[in-house]
C-alpha cells in the first residue's frame, strides 16, 4: 500500500525533545515501514525516517525564531500534497482540519488523526459543516464533545516495543514527565510528593506560551523536594523512569490521550493518575497504576504503588500500547476506507 504520513511542522519528526504528535507520528510511520508498506512522510526537513522524506520547510517551526506565521508554512504543505495525492493509496493527516475542505474535493481517500482536545465550542462549527471528513480519535472519551463527526476508529497510541525497557535500578523518587501547563497540574504533582515524604523530579517542557504559569511556579519548583530537569530526549527516558516508584499524572483536563503514561508503563513503572479524560482507558487499575478521583487518593495511591508488579506493567504495555499493534489497526482502517470508496465509486458508474 502506498501511504502518505502528514506531520504538523512545529517538530521534527521525531522530535528531539518533546513533542507527542510528531513523536507518534514517527512511531507509526517506521512501523507501517517494517510491516511493508511504501510510506511517504511530509514533515520538516531536519526529520529523520526509513520512509521517503519530503521536507516542506527547512527545520522544525520552534526552533525558527523568526518564524512569525505558523500557518503559512502549514498552508503550503496542503499544497504540496494536494498536487501528489493521486501517488498515494491513502493520506493521512495529523493537522487538525487543516485538510478538511480541500481534501474533500479530490478521490484519492484521506483520514485524519485527531491528536488534541476537542472540547472547544469552536469546534462544533467547524465539525457540523464537515461531518462528512473521516477522522480517528485516539481515546473514546476523546470523542464525546462531538458525535456529529465522523469517526472511522479508535486507535490508542504505541511505541516502538524495545525503544524503552525497564532498567536494573531501584526506585528513589516520583516523576513527572511531559509539559509544563496549567491543565498538567505540576503544582498538584509538587503537593501529593511534598505531603507523601518523596522527592520528585520533573522532566518536562515550556511552552513559549506557558512562560508565565512556569515563572509563576518558581517558589514551588526551589522546593527542596523538587528536582526540575527540563526537557529530556528519547536515550534519557528509560534510566529517568524505571528510577521512579510512580509517574504522577494528576491532570484536570480531558486529556486526549496521554504518551507519557505509556511511556512509564514500557519501563515498567505504574502510574498514578487522576480519573479525567483517556486516563480509564490507559491504565489499568490495580495492575498498571491506579486511577484516583483526587490528592487524597493520590496520598494513598503512593502508599499502595509498590505492591503492583513491575513485571506486570511491562506486560500491559506489550499487550496494548505497541507501534506494531497501532500500525496493524491503522492499516486495517485504511484498507476498510478503500474498499468503502471502490464500493461508492461502483454504485455511481452503475446503469
Amino acid at each position: 500500500m502506498k501511504i502518505a504520513q502528514i506531520a504538523p511542522l512545529t517538530e521534527s519528526v521525531p522530535p528531539k525533545f518533546y513533542g507527542g504528535t510528531e513523536r507518534v507520528v514517527s512511531y507509526l510511520t517506521e512501523a507501517l515501514v517494517e510491516l511493508g508498506h511504501d510510506v511517504t512522510l511530509f514533515a520538516s526537513g531536519d526529520s529523520h525516517t526509513s520512509a521517503k522524506l519530503v521536507p516542506v520547510w527547512p527545520a522544525a517551526l520552534r526552533l525558527d525564531a523568526a518564524l512569525r506565521d505558523r500557518v503559512a508554512p502549514h498552508i503550503n504543505m496542503m499544497e504540496i500534497v494536494r498536487r501528489s495525492a493521486d501517488q498515494f493509496d491513502v493520506l493521512h493527516f495529523h493537522l487538525d482540519y487543516y485538510s478538511f475542505s480541500l481534501f474533500a474535493r479530490q478521490p484519492t481517500p484521506f483520514v485524519t488523526t485527531l491528536h488534541g482536545r476537542l472540547d472547544l465550542p469552536e469546534h462544533q462549527t467547524v465539525f457540523d459543516t464537515f461531518n462528512a471528513a473521516p477522522v480517528i480519535s485516539i481515546s473514546k472519551s476523546q470523542r464525546q464533545p462531538l458525535p456529529q463527526a465522523n469517526w472511522q476508529a479508535t486507535i490508542y497510541h504505541g511505541i516502538p516495543e524495545n525503544l524503552y525497557r525497564p532498567q536494573p535500578v531501584e526506585p528513589e523518587y516520583l516523576a513527572f514527565l511531559g509539559r509544563i501547563s496549567p491543565e498538567k497540574r505540576i503544582d498538584v504533582a509538587i503537593r501529593i510528593a511534598q505531603r507523601s515524604e518523596m522527592p520528585l523530579k520533573i522532566a518536562a517542557k515550556v511552552d513559549a506560551a506557558d512562560r508565565a504559569y512556569f515563572d509563576s511556579l518558581q517558589p514551588l519548583l526551589k522546593l527542596p523536594h523538587v528536582e526540575f530537569i527540563g526537557e529530556i530526549a528519547d536515550d534519557q527516558k528509560a534510566d529517568f523512569l524505571s528510577r521512579a516508584h510512580a509517574l504522577l499524572f494528576p491532570i484536570d483536563w480531558p486529556e486526549p490521550f496521554g504518551l507519557s503514561m505509556i511511556e512509564a508503563m514500557a519501563c515498567g513503572t505504574p502510574v498514578i493518575a487522576y480519573n479525567r479524560g483517556s486516563v480509564i482507558e490507559i491504565v489499568d487499575h490495580g495492575i498498571s497504576g491506579l486511577i484516583v478521583e483526587d490528592e487524597i487518593g493520590a496520598l494513598a495511591a503512593v502508599k499502595r504503588i509498590s505492591t503492583l508488579s513491575r513485571q506486570k506493567v511491562r506486560a500491559c504495555f506489550e499487550a496494548r500500547f505497541t507501534a506494531k499493534r497501532m500500525a496493524q489497526q491503522y492499516v486495517e482502517t485504511y484498507q476498510a476506507m478503500i474498499r468503502a470508496q471502490r464500493r461508492a465509486r461502483f454504485r455511481i458508474v452503475q446503469p
